[in-house]
């Protein structure tokens, strides 16, 4: 395997008033010789032309001379080389990608949207000119495969009524997932000479098919646990004012009438409903 070879070639300014004075020499003689041979200087001259090339910052040139690898131009500048060489073009910039919508199936199974959104640039311009066939579509194809292999690695979310409690989600863990996403994205692209800046998830969602009913159990889960929280709640509540009513001695309750009490409690801190109060103008008993 050939690694990438920097080459500085001539100075184009310097070739450029080459041209010029070839240019200019030749027709000053064939107008006071009177002679076409001098006609050669500027057909020199116009073979010259073809080996200017300009290198702008952040971009390089590849050059082959019939088929063999010369170098890699890197440095910004007006240059001349040989007009045999074959000049390639490859930006050193950092280029975005946002891939498309992917279904795929997570490791639970479950079908989700998901795409990704990648920064990369290239750093080795030898792998990304020969090592691929065209180094811009194997980012594409390599980006989704990962992506596909990511979620499959990863549920959507947790599932603690199923038994289902992954310490890293696709939803929920954002930075871990966008580490193991680079890292796997990195790993492919390497053969390419390609530097991956940045990589994470664009979009995320569960497929159409079961949107509706995935949205409806996240909801139950959600009542449930607020539903237990407003328990604990109403409980640690009565235990403390039966615990204060005892204290002050404000009134005397055997155990019928305690759980009674508890009764009306619970049912007053726990309804989802105004509780409508009614007045006992009776005895405790009626």
């Amino acid at each position: 395997m050939t690694n990438e070879k920097t080459t500085k070639p001539a100075n184009g300014y310097l070739f450029l008033f080459l041209v010029f004075l070839l240019i200019g020499l030749s027709v000053y003689f064939i107008i006071s010789q009177q002679n076409p041979i001098y006609i050669i200087g500027i057909v020199l001259a116009l073979f010259l032309l073809p080996g200017f090339i300009l290198v702008n910052p952040n971009g390089s040139r590849v050059l082959l001379l019939f088929g063999k690898y010369i170098g890699t131009i890197k440095e910004n500048g007006f240059y001349w080389v040989l007009p045999f060489y074959s000049k390639s073009k490859i930006s050193l910039r950092a280029s975005n990608f946002d891939s498309e919508r992917l279904k795929v199936n997570d490791k639970l199974g479950n079908p989700v949207m998901i795409s990704t959104i990648l920064v990369w640039r290239v750093t080795d311009t030898y792998k990304a000119a020969f090592e691929v066939d065209d180094y811009k579509n194997f980012v594409r194809v390599q980006t989704d495969a990962a992506v596909r292999k990511l979620a499959s690695m990863y549920p959507y979310d947790n599932f603690a009524d199923e038994g289902h409690t992954e310490d890293i989600t696709l939803r929920s863990s954002v930075n871990e997932v966008s580490e193991a996403l680079e890292k796997e994205v990195q790993e492919r692209l390497a053969m390419a000479g390609i530097e991956v800046l940045e990589a994470r998830i664009g979009y995320l969602a569960y497929a159409q098919e079961i949107a509706s009913a995935m949205l409806k159990r996240q909801q139950a889960t959600a009542i449930v646990a607020a539903r237990h929280k407003i328990v604990e709640g109403a409980v640690s509540m009565v235990e403390m004012a039966i615990d204060m009513l005892n204290k002050k001695q404000v009134v005397e309750l055997d155990e019928e009438r305690k759980a009674a009490m508890v009764s009306n409690l619970m049912v007053v801190l726990c309804s989802d409903k105004d509780v409508s109060p009614v007045v006992n103008s009776g005895t405790l008993n009626h």
